[in-house]
């Protein structure tokens, strides 16, 4: 089984590169994000953090019987002209960060991440193709990336040359700082579709929880005029989440589907309970795994998805040695 949306995090202890600010929600989030991990608030001041975390999660990839996890670097904001607007970001993970640890360790696989507007962004490309990248991660909404825009016409076509696909967010987003909320409509990746980019649309377009808005019917409407477009279920199990389990297992749909957790982000069963998707007994042995890797895969089988969710997405990262 692989997991194909694991997030990592780091405050650059070690020389990594990586940091977090805590501010606002984040700061809220943070103990709970971290007890993803089985880590606490304080760890977070650990000289050893970084390392500590990568072997907790090795540990959980392990325990969870998972092969691989696609494993994600994050990029900062920038603007379309370019310009790195570091303040607006809640966290940073270098491409570097995720290529060596893929390097010295073969459960993980690299996600690296890169802003089209970089000055340097084709450069950075090629950069992350020679170290191994399998796939490349955006946040639009987010990072100010609209897929749109014709000055990133080259950076698509590279990566649909190499072979390299896109995991793009869509749908609501409440973990991070939102710059363009209107960007994580599915519809602005079509761009790289039709340049031959193959993408995945994390989220499937659904929303953050209660109250945040989805494009999840453009998501659907999408798959039938794209066939490189493909969607993870990755963050299905917060709260307002289960309306969207029928319509993701149906026909023509479940199948263009990879299985991701999107952790650190909870893995809440108790909603999919009170939403009526799952028994109580599933219910109750669910919430006992202390595991939140196998206990998202438990839950997405306890939800009907099926086998062939777990290992689709080897078939679609780039291979080693593609140019």
């Amino acid at each position: 089984m692989i997991d194909g949306h694991v997030h990592l995090i780091g405050t650059g202890a070690g020389g990594t590169g990586c940091w977090i600010r805590l501010r606002g929600t984040q700061r809220a989030l943070a103990p709970v994000l971290l007890a993803s991990f089985g880590l606490r608030l304080r760890d977070l001041g650990r000289d050893d953090f970084d390392e500590l975390l990568v072997q907790r999660l090795l540990a959980m990839i392990r325990e969870a019987g998972l092969r691989h996890v696609l494993l994600l670097a994050q990029e900062d904001v920038y603007t379309a002209r370019g310009e790195r607007v570091p303040d607006r970001a809640a966290f940073h993970v270098p491409n570097e960060r995720v290529l060596e640890l893929a390097r010295r360790h073969p459960e993980f696989v690299p996600a690296v991440s890169i802003h089209p507007a970089r000055a340097d962004a084709l450069d950075e490309l090629e950069r992350c193709l020679a170290g191994g990248a399998a796939v490349m991660k955006c946040l639009p909404n987010c990072q100010d990336i609209d897929p749109r825009l014709p000055r990133y016409r080259r950076f698509w076509e590279r990566m649909a040359e190499a072979g390299l696909p896109l995991l793009a967010h869509t749908g609501g987003e409440k973990a991070l700082p939102v710059v363009r909320p209107e960007l994580a409509d599915p519809r602005v990746l079509i761009p790289p579709l039709e340049l031959g980019v193959t993408v995945i649309a994390a989220h499937c377009a659904t929303t953050a929880g209660y109250g945040s808005q989805h494009w999840c019917g453009e998501f659907v409407e999408m798959l039938a005029r794209h066939p490189r477009l493909y969607g993870d279920n990755s963050a299905l199990a917060l709260a307002g989440k289960g309306r969207f389990v029928r319509r993701l297992l149906a026909p023509g749909v479940v199948e263009r589907l990879v299985h991701g957790s999107d952790l650190p982000v909870p893995i809440q069963v108790t909603p999919m309970l009170l939403e009526g998707r799952i028994g109580l007994r599933t219910w109750w042995h669910l919430r006992r795994m202390r595991n939140a890797l196998a206990r998202d895969i438990a839950l997405k089988r306890a939800l009907g998805f099926p086998e062939a969710t777990f290992t689709r997405i080897e078939s679609l990262w780039r291979r080693p040695g593609s140019t």
